[in-house]
């Protein structure tokens, strides 16, 4: 695990040269700046952590290190690589460099590899452009890579496609593809975006493995503040095209220097803090590409912004230490990476005060919920032993059916008024298929859904359609599910228009709606292209609220948002609910965010709940093996606390869900096993574990044969080192 550097090795750092440096680095795409003057170095053996918004310049400043920008970007500055510069080298000697000196880890594997080739194929490919090896010696190179990053049978996976890859193998064999010829520096953009939580942490132990093996240093660009804490040595953070403050990890989340870092880190929702208003950075970034106006590019959002930093952007410049600590004042910036600097004339009174977030940010008040007993509210929705298959056909003219894929075999859900209910599991689980099962308003193949009192096996086409305006959803992506052909008042008065209301009473609702959900009446006539993407999702939570729903569906609504926006989108949620008493089905795979929102968790595994409970009983005492796994490997936005606590990975992927597996389905997985008896091994392998009470009087239930087996990654880390 990479750890922050003590002050012995920083000293030592700083009279080094380092192996990266990057100066008065800029980027320009007609004329639109797009990286505005940063500096930044590296050091070997360092991680440096770059965050920062959508927009801000982080992956152009990466694919500008290594010249991967399109041809009508415009560069200037410098990059150094011991002290050989690299910005202007003819392409066929920065082609030596690539792969071999400096290899870059791509967001999306699936459109990094090449389809049509072979994954042993094409990491043998990069061996021997880099080394004079024949064949059958890239071929094992190539396997004794798949080895490192935790391919399974990396003999065989040699002749798989990428298509035959699961995201998490895809995204490590991209790694290996990089690490093949040891690199000296490692770029690494958004590798663990869009992955399960599970194999988010074995991607990022991955990369420790590969950087220790190697040496490299690495440039880790994420938005996840978690992953930042504990995997970086150092951490810059960009805005509007230019960085605004650089520390050591420690020091830049115990007292960051910049608002914009400040409202970042407030903005994060955190399994320790359910419940609270998050604090959302107000505003939105300048456009890509825009100049910026004179002064601050953050002063528009900033609530400390004063006259001077609208005159005069701040300089990013370090704070002397004085002899009185209350009153530092500014000073050139010392040599070396360890520094903490900050572009900001309020630096000072940040690094005194070390405010809160919530001290400096305006935080909403959130409208209490009605406290009535869970008992004595209404059912909205009851789900009892649903399951759903799909045929699996051959490939070819007759696609003939070859078995079955079981994506949900057995779930059990209840929702009442006013209560949020989240859906949480690995990508396959069968959260989605649930969700849209429910959404059908039909029989289902088996089991029985109950929507408001109403079996939805006995709807007639009139009740059905009677039934639908009483649900809705909200989906993952709001571009691709508002009409761009539309204005944004004609997309709200839509669902108005099919439930029949007539057109006058429709178009007075489209002004509320905007307001309700916190945006302009004026914008009505604007179209989806002209919002931000949290903006789009306001009105497509807008859109849902329209036929004044009972019961939203809500399909990872913030997964693709960026953190403050995040934050904005959940208070919204929250607010929501309590003034209209709502009930959420909120399906995502950050337990963070379900931690943040949900008062009650359902837990999936290949299609089966495996269990259920109130948020705080399963975040806080989680039973089933699976539940503690997801719980161990989500990221804290904490150095300190990611870097002691124990880290037990949860070994391989899901099985197959086109095989019907007898007994506990987690099994194969399950780190409890290797402690069990030979009969209760044999046990779990045949017999389905029922849903058992946690405790008695409790409605906490896990399908779980053995869920406390003593000894079991249990001790001062608790469960999987979750500190339960």
């Amino acid at each position: 695990m990479t750890t922050t550097p003590t002050a012995r090795a920083r000293t030592a750092q700083a009279r080094t040269a380092p192996l990266l440096a990057v100066r008065d680095l800029t980027v320009d795409f007609g004329g639109h700046p797009a990286v505005r003057g940063v500096d930044l170095e590296l050091h070997r053996g360092e991680t440096l952590g770059l965050v920062g918004e959508s927009g801000s310049g982080k992956s152009v400043t990466a694919l500008a290190v290594l010249g991967l920008l399109p041809a009508t970007a415009r560069t200037g500055g410098s990059v150094r690589l011991d002290g050989r510069e690299l910005l202007g080298l003819p392409a066929r000697q920065l082609a030596a460099v690539r792969g071999r000196r400096i290899a870059m880890v791509f967001q999306d594997p699936l459109s990094a590899f090449t389809p049509v080739y072979r994954i042993g194929d094409q990491l043998a490919e990069a061996v021997r452009v880099h080394r004079d090896l024949g064949r059958a010696a890239a071929r094992k190179r190539a396997a004794d890579l798949l080895d490192l990053v935790g391919i399974p049978d990396p003999a065989r996976a040699l002749d798989a496609f990428p298509h035959e890859f699961s995201g998490g193998m895809r995204q490590r064999a991209m790694i290996a593809m990089a690490v093949a010829n040891d690199p000296d520096v490692l770029l690494a953009d958004e590798p663990t975006t869009a992955l399960d939580v599970t194999i988010q942490a074995q991607v990022l132990e991955v990369l420790r493995t590969a950087q220790r093996e190697s040496g490299a240093a690495l440039v880790l660009v994420s938005h996840d503040l978690g992953v930042i804490a504990g995997s970086a040595d150092r951490v810059a953070v960009m805005y509007a095209g230019r960085i605004v403050e650089t520390a050591p990890v420690d020091e830049l989340f115990a007292a960051p220097r910049h608002p914009y870092t400040l409202g970042l880190i407030g903005a994060v929702p955190r399994l320790d803090g359910p419940g609270r208003a998050l604090v959302p950075i107000p505003g939105t970034p300048p456009a890509t590409g825009e100049p910026p106006a004179p002064g601050c590019a953050f002063a528009p959002r900033c609530p400390l912004a004063e006259d001077r930093c609208r005159q005069d952007e701040p300089p990013l410049t370090a704070l002397a230490e004085p002899a009185d600590a209350a009153a530092p004042v500014a000073d050139a910036a010392p040599e070396g990476p360890a520094v903490h600097l900050a572009a900001c004339v309020r630096a000072a009174h940040l690094a005194a005060a070390r405010p809160a977030p919530a001290e400096v940010y305006p935080v909403p008040d959130l409208p209490a919920a009605a406290a009535r007993p869970r008992a004595e509210r209404p059912e909205v929705l009851t789900v009892r032993g649903l399951t759903r298959s799909f045929p699996q056909r051959r490939a070819g003219l007759l696609r003939r059916r070859t078995g079955e894929v079981h994506a949900v075999d057995g779930v059990d859900l209840d929702i009442r008024q006013g209560e949020t209910l989240g859906l949480v599991g690995e990508s396959g689980s069968g959260k989605s298929t649930t969700l849209y099962e429910i959404l059908r308003l039909a029989a289902p193949q088996s089991g029985r859904i109950e929507l408001l009192g109403q079996d939805t096996a006995a709807l007639d086409r009139a009740a059905a359609r009677r039934l639908r305006s009483r649900v809705q959803i909200v989906f993952q992506d709001p571009a691709a599910s508002l009409d761009p052909r539309m204005p944004i008042g004609d997309v709200l008065a839509e669902p108005l228009l099919a439930q029949r209301t007539p057109a006058a009473e429709a178009r007075r609702r489209v002004p509320e709606l905007l307001r309700q959900v916190g945006l302009d009446p004026a914008h009505a006539d604007r179209y989806p292209h002209e919002f931000s993407g949290g903006q789009r999702q306001r009105i497509s939570i807008a859109r849902a609220l329209a036929v004044r729903p009972d019961l939203l569906a809500l399909d990872e609504p913030v997964s693709a948002l960026d953190v403050s926006v995040q934050a904005g989108v959940l208070n919204l949620l929250q607010r929501l609910k309590a003034e209209l008493g709502l009930a959420y089905l909120f399906v995502s795979h950050d337990l963070s965010v379900v931690r943040h929102l949900a008062d009650r968790v359902a837990v999936m595994y290949l299609g089966r709940t495996v269990e259920t409970g109130t948020a705080d009983r399963v975040f806080t005492h989680p039973r089933h093996p699976y539940t503690r796994a997801l719980l161990a490997a989500v990221p804290r936005p904490d150095p300190v606390a990611e870097r002691t606590r124990p880290r037990h990975l949860l070994a391989g992927d899901p099985p197959s869900p086109t095989t019907r597996h007898p007994g506990c389905p987690f099994r194969t997985r399950c780190p409890v096993q290797p402690a069990l008896t030979p009969a209760q091994r044999d046990r779990c392998a045949t017999e389905p574990p029922p849903a058992r009470p946690a405790a008695p009087g409790t409605d906490h239930t896990a399908a779980c044969h053995y869920p406390d087996v003593p000894g079991v990654h249990r001790g001062a880390g608790g469960y999987y080192g979750t500190g339960l």
